[in-house]
């Protein structure tokens, strides 16, 4: 599943099977800021900064892929 990042743009790319039903933090590798998620069957449902510059929660990685082109 792949989300663009909402601060820098850069494609985030995340593990299918551990975000299929997930809600919490995901941070891009690139700019750091966290985006709080929600899917639902491996369907994204929501994406909004999160507050704050907290570690996420866990052991999910994410990586940033792309050219950062809007």
């Amino acid at each position: 599943m792949k989300i663009n990042c909402l601060s820098c743009g850069f494609k985030v790319e995340l593990d299918d099977d551990a975000y299929a039903d997930y809600e919490g933090q995901a941070k891009c590798s690139t700019c750091s800021r966290l985006l709080q998620i929600r899917t639902i069957d491996g369907k994204l449902k929501s994406v909004q900064l999160a507050e704050g510059n907290q570690t996420p929660l866990g052991d999910k990685i994410t990586k940033c892929a792309g050219t950062g082109a809007h």
